[in-house]
């Protein structure tokens, strides 16, 4: 799943050197935590957050392939 992640967040900011994903579990959650630059920000969650929607979708059906939950958090 960060692979998943990584990839995608790469492909759409400016600076894909500047992205960091790192992934946590607890108890049957999957958090991923999704930091990039503050310039990038607007890309990664899209007009009207569609971009994140479509990302946490992806995760969640991942996820759901591993009977877990899943929740992505965009941080800066």
């Amino acid at each position: 799943m960060q692979e998943l992640i990584t990839y995608i967040a790469k492909a759409l900011v400016d600076n894909p050197d500047d992205v960091q994903v790192s992934v946590t579990e607890e108890d049957d959650t999957i958090v991923v935590d999704l930091t990039v630059a503050k310039d990038d920000l607007g890309k990664v969650i899209g007009k009207q957050g569609r971009t994140a929607r479509a990302m946490r979708s992806l995760l969640t059906a991942a996820a759901g392939k591993e009977d877990k939950k899943s929740r992505l958090n965009i941080l800066e």
